[in-house]
Protein backbone atom coordinates (compact mmCIF):
# COMPACT_ATOMS: atom_id res chain seq x y z
CA UNK A 1 0.00 0.00 0.00
CA UNK A 2 1.24 3.66 -1.13
CA UNK A 3 1.89 6.01 2.22
CA UNK A 4 0.71 8.73 0.28
CA UNK A 5 -2.43 10.28 -0.20
CA UNK A 6 -3.81 13.28 -2.00
CA UNK A 7 -3.99 16.04 0.31
CA UNK A 8 -1.42 14.77 2.55
CA UNK A 9 1.48 16.63 3.90
CA UNK A 10 4.29 14.70 4.92
CA UNK A 11 5.32 16.53 8.17
CA UNK A 12 9.39 14.80 8.32
CA UNK A 13 10.38 13.04 11.12
CA UNK A 14 8.40 13.46 14.59
CA UNK A 15 10.16 15.04 17.30
CA UNK A 16 9.19 14.48 20.71
CA UNK A 17 10.19 16.14 23.82
CA UNK A 18 9.29 17.30 27.15
CA UNK A 19 11.23 16.40 30.05
CA UNK A 20 13.02 13.01 30.93
CA UNK A 21 11.75 12.56 34.63
CA UNK A 22 8.22 14.42 34.93
CA UNK A 23 4.80 13.54 33.91
CA UNK A 24 3.95 14.35 30.16
CA UNK A 25 1.59 13.92 27.20
CA UNK A 26 1.96 12.90 23.91
CA UNK A 27 -0.64 14.14 21.85
CA UNK A 28 -0.90 12.48 18.38
CA UNK A 29 -1.37 14.29 15.22
CA UNK A 30 -3.26 13.80 12.88
CA UNK A 31 -6.14 12.67 15.11
CA UNK A 32 -9.61 13.20 15.43
CA UNK A 33 -12.56 13.88 12.18
CA UNK A 34 -11.64 12.85 9.05
CA UNK A 35 -13.38 14.41 6.18
CA UNK A 36 -16.06 11.78 5.63
CA UNK A 37 -17.00 12.17 9.05
CA UNK A 38 -16.98 16.01 8.92
CA UNK A 39 -18.98 15.67 5.77
CA UNK A 40 -21.71 13.28 7.42
CA UNK A 41 -21.99 15.03 10.67
CA UNK A 42 -22.54 18.70 9.03
CA UNK A 43 -25.01 16.52 6.17
CA UNK A 44 -27.70 16.03 9.51
CA UNK A 45 -26.94 19.33 10.52
CA UNK A 46 -27.78 21.23 7.80
CA UNK A 47 -31.16 19.00 7.24
CA UNK A 48 -31.98 19.73 10.51
CA UNK A 49 -31.26 23.37 9.96
CA UNK A 50 -33.47 23.12 6.41
CA UNK A 51 -36.19 20.80 7.06
CA UNK A 52 -36.28 21.29 10.48
CA UNK A 53 -36.81 18.22 13.15
CA UNK A 54 -37.56 15.72 12.74
CA UNK A 55 -35.05 13.70 10.14
CA UNK A 56 -34.10 10.28 10.29
CA UNK A 57 -31.08 8.67 10.00
CA UNK A 58 -30.41 5.21 9.18
CA UNK A 59 -28.23 3.74 11.73
CA UNK A 60 -25.34 6.25 13.80
CA UNK A 61 -24.35 8.84 11.54
CA UNK A 62 -20.33 7.80 12.22
CA UNK A 63 -19.99 5.64 15.28
CA UNK A 64 -19.52 7.95 18.17
CA UNK A 65 -21.65 8.37 21.17
CA UNK A 66 -21.37 12.20 21.75
CA UNK A 67 -21.70 12.80 18.53
CA UNK A 68 -25.10 10.79 18.06
CA UNK A 69 -26.79 12.05 21.57
CA UNK A 70 -25.63 15.18 20.29
CA UNK A 71 -27.55 14.95 17.10
CA UNK A 72 -30.63 13.57 18.85
CA UNK A 73 -31.18 16.34 20.97
CA UNK A 74 -31.09 18.36 17.97
CA UNK A 75 -34.14 16.72 16.61
CA UNK A 76 -32.70 13.31 14.91
CA UNK A 77 -33.95 10.03 14.85
CA UNK A 78 -31.67 7.20 14.57
CA UNK A 79 -33.40 4.05 13.51
CA UNK A 80 -31.73 0.68 11.90
CA UNK A 81 -34.12 -0.01 9.26
CA UNK A 82 -35.26 2.33 6.62
CA UNK A 83 -38.58 0.35 7.51
CA UNK A 84 -38.77 2.20 10.37
CA UNK A 85 -39.24 5.90 8.74
CA UNK A 86 -42.36 7.08 7.86
CA UNK A 87 -43.75 6.96 4.35
CA UNK A 88 -43.10 10.01 2.53
CA UNK A 89 -40.21 11.51 5.53
CA UNK A 90 -36.35 12.50 4.68
CA UNK A 91 -33.48 9.86 5.83
CA UNK A 92 -30.10 10.06 5.68
CA UNK A 93 -28.26 7.34 4.75
CA UNK A 94 -24.80 6.90 7.67
CA UNK A 95 -21.03 7.09 6.82
CA UNK A 96 -20.71 3.83 6.27
CA UNK A 97 -23.05 3.56 2.91
CA UNK A 98 -25.74 1.13 2.21
CA UNK A 99 -26.58 -1.58 -0.48
CA UNK A 100 -28.29 -1.44 -3.63
CA UNK A 101 -31.67 -3.00 -1.41
CA UNK A 102 -31.59 0.11 0.83
CA UNK A 103 -31.93 2.39 -1.80
CA UNK A 104 -34.40 0.63 -3.19
CA UNK A 105 -36.16 -0.07 0.15
CA UNK A 106 -36.09 3.60 0.21
CA UNK A 107 -37.59 4.04 -3.20
CA UNK A 108 -40.39 1.60 -2.74
CA UNK A 109 -41.78 4.04 0.79
CA UNK A 110 -41.47 7.11 -1.00
CA UNK A 111 -38.32 8.60 1.44
CA UNK A 112 -36.63 11.37 0.72
CA UNK A 113 -32.95 10.17 1.30
CA UNK A 114 -29.61 12.30 1.80
CA UNK A 115 -27.02 9.98 0.80
CA UNK A 116 -23.65 10.80 3.54
CA UNK A 117 -21.95 8.09 2.25
CA UNK A 118 -18.01 8.49 2.93
CA UNK A 119 -16.92 9.14 -0.86
CA UNK A 120 -14.16 6.80 -0.02
CA UNK A 121 -16.58 3.97 1.14
CA UNK A 122 -18.02 4.62 -2.40
CA UNK A 123 -14.71 4.41 -3.84
CA UNK A 124 -15.12 0.46 -2.72
CA UNK A 125 -18.50 0.03 -3.79
CA UNK A 126 -17.95 1.70 -7.53
CA UNK A 127 -15.02 -0.92 -7.72
CA UNK A 128 -17.17 -4.16 -6.45
CA UNK A 129 -19.48 -3.09 -9.07
CA UNK A 130 -16.64 -3.01 -11.59
CA UNK A 131 -15.02 -6.13 -11.07
CA UNK A 132 -18.35 -8.25 -10.34
CA UNK A 133 -19.53 -7.15 -13.88
CA UNK A 134 -16.02 -8.23 -15.24
CA UNK A 135 -17.04 -11.83 -13.32
CA UNK A 136 -14.61 -11.31 -10.78
CA UNK A 137 -14.51 -13.70 -7.56
CA UNK A 138 -14.26 -10.62 -5.12
CA UNK A 139 -12.83 -11.29 -1.59
CA UNK A 140 -13.63 -8.07 0.66
CA UNK A 141 -11.64 -7.96 3.83
CA UNK A 142 -13.67 -6.74 6.74
CA UNK A 143 -15.50 -7.44 10.13
CA UNK A 144 -18.36 -9.50 10.08
CA UNK A 145 -21.64 -7.11 10.67
CA UNK A 146 -19.86 -3.87 10.49
CA UNK A 147 -22.26 -1.53 8.37
CA UNK A 148 -20.17 -0.63 6.08
CA UNK A 149 -19.03 -4.42 4.78
CA UNK A 150 -22.57 -4.98 5.04
CA UNK A 151 -23.02 -2.31 2.60
CA UNK A 152 -19.96 -2.96 0.28
CA UNK A 153 -20.95 -6.57 0.15
CA UNK A 154 -24.85 -5.85 -0.81
CA UNK A 155 -23.16 -4.68 -4.28
CA UNK A 156 -23.05 -7.37 -5.64
CA UNK A 157 -23.46 -9.95 -3.23
CA UNK A 158 -23.26 -13.20 -5.26
CA UNK A 159 -19.72 -12.22 -6.32
CA UNK A 160 -18.21 -11.12 -2.60
CA UNK A 161 -16.69 -13.63 -0.15
CA UNK A 162 -16.07 -11.83 3.73
CA UNK A 163 -12.83 -12.50 4.64
CA UNK A 164 -12.92 -11.62 8.52
CA UNK A 165 -10.04 -13.93 10.16
CA UNK A 166 -7.40 -16.09 9.23
CA UNK A 167 -9.56 -18.85 9.42
CA UNK A 168 -11.70 -17.39 6.75
CA UNK A 169 -8.79 -17.54 4.88
CA UNK A 170 -9.19 -21.92 4.14
CA UNK A 171 -13.18 -21.02 3.64
CA UNK A 172 -12.33 -18.94 0.44
CA UNK A 173 -13.57 -20.88 -2.98
CA UNK A 174 -13.12 -19.42 -6.45
CA UNK A 175 -14.13 -20.26 -9.65
CA UNK A 176 -11.14 -18.86 -11.59
CA UNK A 177 -8.14 -18.25 -9.36
CA UNK A 178 -6.80 -15.90 -12.28
CA UNK A 179 -9.82 -13.70 -11.68
CA UNK A 180 -10.27 -13.22 -8.00
CA UNK A 181 -9.17 -9.68 -6.19
CA UNK A 182 -9.06 -8.29 -2.75
CA UNK A 183 -10.32 -5.31 -1.46
CA UNK A 184 -11.12 -4.28 2.11
CA UNK A 185 -13.31 -2.57 4.45
CA UNK A 186 -11.47 1.36 5.07
CA UNK A 187 -11.09 1.59 8.12
CA UNK A 188 -8.96 -1.62 9.11
CA UNK A 189 -5.17 -1.85 10.87
CA UNK A 190 -2.98 -1.29 7.81
CA UNK A 191 -0.67 -4.87 8.88
CA UNK A 192 -3.31 -6.91 9.41
CA UNK A 193 -4.69 -6.45 6.38
CA UNK A 194 -1.53 -6.88 4.79
CA UNK A 195 -1.38 -10.11 6.96
CA UNK A 196 -4.76 -11.15 5.42
CA UNK A 197 -3.71 -10.74 1.77
CA UNK A 198 -0.59 -12.65 2.41
CA UNK A 199 -2.32 -15.74 3.47
CA UNK A 200 -4.79 -15.56 0.83
CA UNK A 201 -1.81 -14.94 -1.73
CA UNK A 202 -0.41 -17.95 -0.53
CA UNK A 203 -3.69 -20.17 -1.56
CA UNK A 204 -4.37 -17.55 -4.91
CA UNK A 205 -0.84 -16.62 -6.27
CA UNK A 206 -2.53 -14.77 -9.61
CA UNK A 207 -4.68 -12.50 -6.72
CA UNK A 208 -4.69 -9.36 -7.80
CA UNK A 209 -4.45 -6.08 -5.98
CA UNK A 210 -7.35 -2.92 -5.72
CA UNK A 211 -6.86 -0.31 -8.28
CA UNK A 212 -5.39 1.80 -5.11
CA UNK A 213 -5.39 1.59 -1.40
CA UNK A 214 -8.80 1.48 0.01
CA UNK A 215 -8.03 1.69 3.61
CA UNK A 216 -8.44 5.75 4.00
CA UNK A 217 -6.26 7.55 4.45
CA UNK A 218 -7.25 9.24 7.73
CA UNK A 219 -7.66 5.60 9.19
CA UNK A 220 -3.67 5.22 7.86
CA UNK A 221 -2.64 8.49 9.22
CA UNK A 222 -3.71 7.77 12.74
CA UNK A 223 -2.33 4.61 13.05
CA UNK A 224 1.08 5.97 11.42
CA UNK A 225 0.65 8.96 14.12
CA UNK A 226 0.49 6.53 17.14
CA UNK A 227 3.47 4.26 15.91
CA UNK A 228 5.76 7.27 16.10
CA UNK A 229 4.88 7.59 19.71
CA UNK A 230 3.52 4.16 21.13
CA UNK A 231 7.69 3.17 22.00
CA UNK A 232 7.59 5.96 24.53
CA UNK A 233 4.43 5.47 26.51
CA UNK A 234 3.62 3.50 29.13
CA UNK A 235 0.36 4.16 28.21
CA UNK A 236 -2.08 5.33 25.32
CA UNK A 237 -5.72 6.63 25.92
CA UNK A 238 -7.45 6.23 22.68
CA UNK A 239 -10.91 8.37 22.59
CA UNK A 240 -13.64 6.69 20.91
CA UNK A 241 -16.39 4.44 20.73
CA UNK A 242 -16.00 0.42 21.01
CA UNK A 243 -18.30 0.21 18.37
CA UNK A 244 -15.95 2.24 15.70
CA UNK A 245 -13.68 0.17 14.19
CA UNK A 246 -10.50 2.59 13.82
CA UNK A 247 -11.02 3.45 17.12
CA UNK A 248 -10.30 -0.16 18.05
CA UNK A 249 -7.63 -0.79 15.46
CA UNK A 250 -5.54 2.38 17.26
CA UNK A 251 -5.62 0.22 20.74
CA UNK A 252 -4.10 -3.12 18.93
CA UNK A 253 -1.86 -0.54 17.00
CA UNK A 254 -0.34 1.46 20.17
CA UNK A 255 0.38 -1.93 22.03
CA UNK A 256 2.17 -3.79 18.86
CA UNK A 257 4.22 -0.44 18.55
CA UNK A 258 5.17 -0.67 22.13
CA UNK A 259 3.03 0.84 24.46
CA UNK A 260 3.23 -0.86 28.25
CA UNK A 261 -0.75 -0.34 28.10
CA UNK A 262 -3.69 1.00 25.97
CA UNK A 263 -7.45 1.77 26.34
CA UNK A 264 -10.19 3.10 24.53
CA UNK A 265 -12.70 5.33 26.38
CA UNK A 266 -15.59 7.57 25.15
CA UNK A 267 -15.17 10.27 27.63
CA UNK A 268 -12.15 11.59 30.13
CA UNK A 269 -14.54 9.75 33.09
CA UNK A 270 -14.25 6.47 32.08
CA UNK A 271 -10.71 6.65 32.82
CA UNK A 272 -9.39 4.91 35.24
CA UNK A 273 -6.98 6.47 37.70
CA UNK A 274 -5.10 3.11 38.42
CA UNK A 275 -4.44 2.88 34.81
CA UNK A 276 -2.02 5.79 35.68
CA UNK A 277 -0.19 4.03 38.64
CA UNK A 278 4.07 4.08 37.80
CA UNK A 279 2.83 6.25 34.73
CA UNK A 280 5.32 8.82 33.41
CA UNK A 281 4.30 9.06 29.81
CA UNK A 282 0.68 9.11 28.51
CA UNK A 283 -0.09 8.92 24.68
CA UNK A 284 -3.32 10.24 23.54
CA UNK A 285 -5.19 10.21 20.03
CA UNK A 286 -8.65 10.03 18.93
CA UNK A 287 -10.20 7.62 16.13
CA UNK A 288 -11.75 9.16 13.05
CA UNK A 289 -14.85 9.75 14.22
CA UNK A 290 -14.63 11.60 17.35
CA UNK A 291 -14.52 15.77 17.58
CA UNK A 292 -11.64 17.21 19.64
CA UNK A 293 -13.58 18.53 22.22
CA UNK A 294 -13.04 15.57 23.65
CA UNK A 295 -9.68 14.85 23.55
CA UNK A 296 -9.35 18.77 25.01
CA UNK A 297 -11.27 17.10 27.53
CA UNK A 298 -9.65 14.35 28.36
CA UNK A 299 -6.13 16.67 28.34
CA UNK A 300 -7.46 18.57 31.08
CA UNK A 301 -8.31 16.02 33.06
CA UNK A 302 -4.59 14.35 32.87
CA UNK A 303 -3.53 18.10 33.93
CA UNK A 304 -5.23 17.94 37.04
CA UNK A 305 -3.36 14.86 38.03
CA UNK A 306 0.21 16.27 36.98
CA UNK A 307 0.39 15.42 33.58
CA UNK A 308 0.25 19.33 31.97
CA UNK A 309 3.22 18.75 29.63
CA UNK A 310 1.74 17.67 26.23
CA UNK A 311 4.05 17.72 23.07
CA UNK A 312 1.97 16.96 19.66
CA UNK A 313 3.49 14.47 17.82
CA UNK A 314 3.02 15.17 14.10
CA UNK A 315 3.48 12.72 11.39
CA UNK A 316 0.95 13.99 8.46
CA UNK A 317 -0.47 17.30 7.82
CA UNK A 318 -4.14 16.18 6.56
CA UNK A 319 -5.83 19.19 3.86
CA UNK A 320 -8.59 16.93 2.44
CA UNK A 321 -12.05 17.88 2.21
CA UNK A 322 -15.21 16.84 0.70
CA UNK A 323 -18.00 18.61 -1.03
CA UNK A 324 -21.13 18.17 0.75
CA UNK A 325 -24.21 15.03 -0.73
CA UNK A 326 -25.33 16.18 -3.89
CA UNK A 327 -29.01 16.52 -1.88
CA UNK A 328 -27.82 19.32 -0.13
CA UNK A 329 -25.32 21.86 -2.42
CA UNK A 330 -28.08 23.31 -3.65
CA UNK A 331 -29.52 24.40 -0.27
Amino acid sequence: MSSASPGIEPAGTPTITGTASGKRVLLAKPRGYCAGVDRAVIAVEKALEVYGAPVYVRKEIVHNRHVVETLRERGAIFVDETSEVPEGALVVFSAHGVSPMVHQEAADRNLRTIDATCPLVTKVHKEVNRFAKDDYDILLIGHEGHEEVEGTAGEAPDKVQLVDTAEDVDKVEVRDPSKVIWLSQTTLSVDETMERVDQLRERFPGLADPPSDDICYATTNRQVAVKAMAAECDLVLVVGSKNSSNSKRLVEVALKAGARASYLVDFAREVDEAWLSGVTTVGVTSGASVPDVLVMELLDWLAERGYGDVNEVTTANEKISFAPPKELRKV
